[in-house]
């Protein structure tokens, strides 16, 4: 159904960060669970099968950037990630982690809540569209 409540993965080491998107998500009327390594992130991926995956790039045991590469691989290629970082990066480096084939959007820290609820909808109305027409 388009109105279920949609599941979320927020992967980021930094608790803060994790508990402000956990707060937004569950505000905007979705479950959300969490990960703070690329190691937990990846076992919860392949358990819950999120509906939107929020990834920071850098991550303790087994990065961001590792997992990102395994998220573009059999049924988990389908699923439309949230990149975020606190470290600049440059153009060329954002538009490429752009073109990963289910990167939405990538979005600098600190999260402005608003742009990250305006992009999680996007890729929710996409979601909800597309099962619509199955």
């Amino acid at each position: 159904m388009a109105d279920e409540k949609k599941k979320i993965l927020v992967v980021d080491d930094d608790e803060g960060v994790r508990d402000l998107l956990a707060f937004v998500i569950k505000k905007e009327g979705h479950s959300v669970d969490t990960a703070n390594d690329g190691e937990e992130a990846h076992r919860k991926i392949l358990e819950a099968h999120p509906d939107i995956i929020v990834l920071d790039l850098m991550l303790p045991r087994y990065g961001g950037f590792e997992l990102l590469r395994q998220l573009q691989r059999g049924d988990l290629k389908d699923v439309p990630i949230i990149v975020i970082t606190g470290r600049y990066t440059d153009p060329s480096t954002a538009d490429m982690i752009r073109q990963e084939s289910n990167v939405v959007d990538l979005l600098e820290k600190p999260i402005k809540t608003p742009r990250f609820v305006e992009v999680m909808n996007k890729i929710l109305e996409k979601k909800n569209s597309a099962e619509a027409e199955s």
